[in-house]
């Protein structure tokens, strides 16, 4: 085992809390998923799903198809190999992060004192 294997890696683009959402949601399945249904689920307006969203596909981890139904334009997202990649590595270095945080913690021995 090589130092780095399963320690994960912190990534900068996907850190934070609404891009950290949008993977979490898209990493769910491999399928697409629509803006509206990301939108909602996310809780963030057009503007700001269009800007973090934009900020995945220029990092090569957000793959985005845009098309039509009836007369209404649609765009759909999902993520790339490389984003689930980098969301997996993510989650692995969040998930040690609190494991050394919770070892480091004091023990609680009942003494509101402490």
């Amino acid at each position: 085992m090589t130092g780095r294997e399963g320690r994960g890696r912190l990534d900068e683009i996907i850190h934070p809390v609404t891009r950290l959402s949008i993977c979490g949601l898209l990493a769910a399945g491999p399928e697409w998923v629509e803006f509206s249904v990301v939108r909602d689920t996310v809780g963030v307006s057009d503007s700001v799903l269009s800007k973090q969203s934009r900020i995945l596909e220029d990092a090569g981890y957000l793959e985005v198809r845009k098309g039509a139904i009836g007369r209404r334009p649609r765009t759909w997202f999902r993520l790339t190999g490389e984003g689930r990649t980098a969301f997996t590595e993510h989650l692995t270095w969040l998930q040690n992060a609190a494991r050394l945080a919770a070892d480091k913690a004091p023990a609680d021995d009942g003494d509101p004192e402490n």
